[in-house]
């Protein structure tokens, strides 16, 4: 099992694609979660720890030639009036200390290519500032410099990921965060949905599996020593009051919108350049908007 993949944050919403995608790839997967998780894959096995320390880590460095962290346990909205280090920062310095002994590991680390920039008037390029506007997005941009300093000191190999707004089939939806299954959500209930700010707010939304397989392509990219930042993007951003048109045509089922004031934690408008990832990951998004809407409304009136 030296060829695993070591899946942090395994039982979230990324990482279970991610999870089934390798594991029908013909990939073994170390799936590393806080609390049991039922992947029925076999392939995949569930590894349980709060991964909080180094030593939890080196256990299953050995088995694994790369090791994917997805996991965090905030969100923009979460965080905005308290930092956060257990779950997040906390387990990304586990996991390099433990690499300090395994830098032969090719660590590939999901930022926040939504959150990092700030306000853009164009579309936003891995060498850009960046602007955190949230603790969510400070710690990410903690993390990359972590991971940075490791891959310096080292010698390791590192891709930071930075996708925009992931959305589809399997995302729950949570307060202040993922419009579209947030959308949904309320679509099926017929509760009216909270929009904060006036609905000119512009943002990229990226399918989930399109995300999956830039992962993947990153797990065998060429990735010379140091970390190399790649956004991950639709590239076609759109204006939330158009999205939640498309929502409405999608579903016929009409949302009732109610504005709110904006946070002081949202960004007004952001896209991202994926030209990098093109050309790096040899890889491009291959879902529309309506398509990936289609198979997320899908999925969600079989849930219900």
């Amino acid at each position: 099992m030296s060829d695993a993949v070591l899946v942090l944050g395994a039982g979230g919403f990324i990482g279970r694609h991610l999870a089934a995608k390798l594991a029908n790839d013909g990939r073994d997967v170390i799936a590393a979660t806080r609390s049991p998780v039922a992947f029925g894959h076999a392939r995949i096995r569930n590894v349980v720890a709060p991964w909080d320390d180094p030593g939890q880590f080196a256990r299953w460095l050995p088995a694994c030639g790369v090791v994917v962290h997805a996991a965090s346990s905030s969100t923009p909205g979460s965080s905005a009036a308290q930092p956060q280090l257990d779950g997040n920062l906390r387990t990304t310095l586990a996991l390099v200390e433990a690499l300090q002994d395994a830098p032969s590991r090719r660590l590939l680390f999901l930022s926040s290519g939504g959150t990092l920039y700030g306000d853009r008037s164009g579309p936003a390029r891995e060498d850009d500032a960046l602007r955190p506007r949230s603790y969510h997005a400070a710690g990410k941009i903690a993390a990359e410099y972590f991971i940075r300093a490791w891959a310096d000191q080292y010698g390791g190999g590192a891709a930071i990921l930075r996708p925009s707004n992931v959305y589809g089939p399997g995302q729950a939806p949570r307060r202040g965060f993922g419009i579209i299954a947030t959308a949904f959500d309320h679509a099926l209930s017929g509760a009216p949905l909270s929009v904060l700010g006036d609905g000119h707010s512009i943002r990229d939304f990226l399918y989930i599996d399109d995300l999956v397989a830039a992962v993947a392509s990153a797990l065998v990219a060429p990735l010379p020593p140091g970390a190399h930042a790649c956004n991950l993007a639709s590239g076609a951003a759109i204006e939330l009051n158009d999205l939640l048109d498309r929502i409405d045509a999608v579903t016929r089922r009409p949302l009732q919108r109610v504005f709110q004031p904006a946070r002081s934690i949202d960004i007004r408008t952001i896209a991202l350049d994926n030209s990098r990832a093109r050309t790096w990951l040899q890889w491009s998004p291959t879902v529309a908007l309506e398509d990936g809407l289609e198979r997320t409304w899908d999925w969600h009136q079989r849930q219900a």
